[in-house]
């Protein structure tokens, strides 16, 4: 996962750019304003209805009524962060990364060919896609929180996913064609799942969580312009070998 790591790396030298930091506080400050906002409305009704519903309902049965509370405000903590999470991830993709795309591509990668299709519209497309696709997840594998332990992981499993989803396309949409997307998103696919996680957890960390959204657009950008610089390198040397082997 030395990709993961060199993305990561370039990320924090970024963030030593005034510029950049300007962009990455839209999505964190409105992310702020809802979690807050769907915390002070929402969060007690959110508990009192968990701990009505299994598994709670029969920890609290058991006379583990504190616990079934905690598990309950746990639950309900980690539903709001998602949502607050998918209203900022959705502007940052829209708006933000778009920004940090064009600084980035002339800053550190000016050497790299823009040969996609810039669409605003494709991307808006994908990253409302990406949303509903990530609210139906959601929904559909509620279920599986019975089970002891995925109450927890699945939270982090549809974030890394809807990172993947939404910042993989949008990084690449402007320098990639269609068929190196589609190499890229096989060569590299668990790569691009692995950084999504760690946005996912950097989002459950107090106060850093509120820029996890730019913080992860960031790290898609450098991760997809460096995985296209270097598969491009190898078709250049494909193509040197192809023809000294033919001369």
């Amino acid at each position: 996962m030395g990709e993961v790591i060199l993305a990561l790396r370039r990320s924090l030298i970024t963030l030593g750019c005034g510029r950049v930091w300007f962009y990455m506080l839209m999505p964190a400050l409105l992310a702020l304003i809802v979690m807050v906002g769907l915390s002070a409305f929402l969060l007690e009704r959110l508990i009192s209805g968990f701990v009505e519903q299994p598994p709670m309902s029969w920890i609290a049965a058991w006379g583990a009524f504190w616990l079934a509370k905690l598990l309950a405000a746990l639950g309900g903590w980690l539903l709001i962060l998602s949502a607050s999470y998918l209203i900022a991830l959705l502007l940052t993709a829209i708006v933000v990364l778009p920004l940090l795309l064009k600084h980035l591509a002339a800053v550190d990668y000016p050497e790299l060919a823009r040969m996609g299709s810039d669409s605003l519209v494709a991307s808006t497309w994908n990253s409302l896609w990406a949303a509903v696709l990530f609210i139906a997840g959601w929904l559909l594998t509620l279920p599986l929180w019975l089970v002891p332990g995925l109450g927890l992981l699945l939270p982090f499993f549809w974030m890394a996913w809807l990172n993947r989803r939404t910042f993989a396309f949008d990084a690449l949409a402007v320098h990639a064609t269609d068929d190196e997307w589609r190499e890229l998103r096989r060569q590299q696919a668990m790569p691009l799942l692995v950084l999504g996680l760690c946005m996912a957890l950097l989002a459950h960390v107090p106060f850093m969580g509120l820029l996890a959204p730019s913080l992860a657009a960031l790290a898609y950008v450098h991760f997809c312009l460096e995985a296209l610089h270097r598969l491009r390198q190898g078709a250049v040397v494909e193509v040197i070998e192809n023809s000294e082997g033919r001369a």
